[in-house]
């Protein structure tokens, strides 16, 4: 048994309808055309950015796992694979300047041993780095969700202009069913129907995709902020450690 061809529509479909349109549906064509542009260019730029921002920090805490005993001695240049500082390498950056302002200001306090004063870190010091750090974090997420914010707009958008176009589309095909007589209201029917079709497609087509990219992009934002904040907890544990008064009470 011969299976019947099942017609596939491709790019001439959509020209076609586009020839076929008034004005007005044109331009509600350019304008999905333009949405959909603007979608993949955002969606693409993002992907690579965490991409690339997550693969960084995995190197960088590789290497740094290899001298975390000397935490606060640790050269970022060395570590870091890259010229730019990523988060983690502007955590640990972060972490270290804070906590040498607040080392170098418990030293010059100190009164225990006037030749070899030695410097703790109360919890109030600790969690004065913390809050530090935590501005970091925020600063790097808030870069990683920049511009984020046109994905859903575009899934928003694109379906209503999508309608727009299938609505006027419409209105266009009764006008020339009620001209009917007129020479060319074949083509003002079709020209309708086209806009209409191609209009609704192209929303959705474009809305499905973003709203894809869009849960995409912040469940793994989502992600790295928390891989940031643990690597924080990480290094407050350590310098908890090492500089952190013991409670002999």
């Amino acid at each position: 048994m011969i299976m019947p061809e099942i017609p596939i529509a491709s790019f001439t479909t959509f020209i076609n309808a586009y020839a076929q349109s008034d004005v007005f549906g044109k331009a509600i064509m350019l304008a999905l055309i333009g949405l959909s542009l603007i979608c993949w260019i955002i969606l693409i730029q993002k992907i690579k950015v965490t991409h690339r921002t997550a693969r960084l920090s995995q190197i960088f805490y590789k290497n740094y796992t290899s001298q975390k005993e000397r935490m606060l001695q640790i050269d970022l240049q060395e570590v870091n694979a890259c010229k730019d500082l990523h988060p983690f390498a502007h955590i640990l950056g972060s972490l270290k300047v804070k906590t040498g302002e607040i080392l170098n200001k418990n030293l010059y306090f100190s009164t225990q041993d006037l030749e070899k004063p030695k410097i703790y870190l109360s919890s109030t010091d600790l969690e004065a780095v913390e809050s530090h750090v935590l501005t970091t974090i925020s600063y790097h997420v808030k870069q990683l969700e920049k511009n984020l914010f046109i994905l859903p707009t575009i899934v928003s958008l694109a379906p209503f202009l999508g309608l727009l176009g299938t609505v006027w589309g419409i209105l266009v095909t009764f006008s020339g069913l009620q001209n009917s007589s007129s020479i060319g209201s074949n083509s003002v029917i079709i020209g309708g129907l086209s806009t209409a079709l191609a209009t609704t497609v192209l929303g959705l087509v474009i809305a499905i995709p973003a709203l894809i990219a869009y849960n995409y992009l912040k469940h793994r934002i989502s992600n790295y902020s928390s891989e940031m904040q643990d690597f924080l907890y990480e290094l407050l544990s350590y310098l908890e450690l090492q500089y952190r008064r013991v409670d002999l009470d």
